[in-house]
Order: C-alpha cells, then structure tokens, then sequence
C-alpha cells in the first residue's frame, strides 16, 4: 500500500509573450499584486521559434519569463491559469491577446505548464485547466520530450531554467529549517 503525502511546493514560473509595446509594467504590478513578488525577470528573448501567435499578436514578438517568490501547491496552478486568462483578456485589444501568460512550475523532477487544451501527454486538472509536461529533470539535466515546445526544449532555455531549479531547491532547503 502506498502512503498518501503532499508533495513539495513548487516555484512558480510564467511565459510571456507579447508586442514590445505592450503594458508590461502594468501586468507585472497585477501578477505581483495577487500572486507574490516577481524574484526573477529574464531578459527579452525573440520568440521566433513559430508563427504560431502571429496572426493575433503580429510580427515581432518577444518573451520573458518570470518567476515569483512565494511557492506554491501543485493544485494551485488551476487558479492562477484562470486569473491569467482573464488578465489576458483585460490587456486585448478588439478581442485580439496583445499579451500570453503561460503559467507553469518548476518542481524538482520535471517543468510543467499549464493550458487550456488536452491532449494525450495533459493529464486534467480542473476547470478547463490541464497540465503539460514539458520537460523532465534527468542526469543533472533538463531533458524534451516529443511534445515539448521549441522554444522550452532550446538549450538556452533550459540551462536557464536548470539555474532556476537550484535556486528553487535552494528555497525549498531554507524554507524547511524554519
């Protein structure tokens, strides 16, 4: 018989993708506003890895990713997807997104994000919300799998995201000596 435990909380990360133009600071004041405060700003990254947002947001975009103080539960991720959305849709313009906020974690074993469309590899969650995993932790490495996204499986990005697993662990490490 297994033995029923909460996991370890789990550092909350998002992707943005947006017009350079676009009200960042704004939307950073509302995310820090209802979540905890932004402890990680990555620089502009040009999100050329597909075409996929073009036809809404338009040529030339950018991402960042963020990351949040506070930790989370697993569980909570179906919420802060929801107020995300909704924050996407405060920031459209003529029911066209001007900003993406994918909300996701970071947990020891693996990255997760989450979104609003199933599939085989997206387990549900709740309330429209499932979870993809994107990448594993494997051999002191972030590792693809087939689905993951171009952009989340760049090397780049993933060494990015390996120093903020440390970091992550790190918290995790100070918050249980208290």
């Amino acid at each position: 018989m297994s033995h029923l435990n909460e996991p370890n909380k789990v550092k909350l990360f998002m992707g943005l993708i947006y017009q350079p133009d676009s009200a960042m600071k704004e939307l950073t004041l509302k995310l820090e506003g209802k979540l905890s405060k932004i402890d990680f700003l990555s620089e502009e990254i040009a999100f050329d890895h597909s075409k996929y947002y073009e036809k809404e947001m338009g040529e030339g975009l950018l991402r960042k990713l963020i990351t949040f103080e506070k930790l989370i539960r697993r569980t909570d991720i179906v919420e802060i997807k929801t107020f995300t959305n909704k924050l996407e849709e405060v920031f459209s313009y003529e029911e066209n997104r001007t900003i993406n906020i994918d909300p996701g974690y970071i947990a020891q074993e693996h990255l997760i994000l989450s979104t609003g469309k199933g599939y085989s590899h997206r387990p549900y969650l709740g309330s429209g919300v499932y979870a993809d995993l994107t990448l594993i932790y494997k051999a002191n490495e972030y590792r693809t799998l087939e689905w993951t996204y171009p952009d989340y499986g760049n090397e780049e990005i993933r060494v990015l995201f390996k120093s903020l697993r440390k970091q992550y662990i790190k918290q995790l490490d100070e918050e249980s000596d208290i």
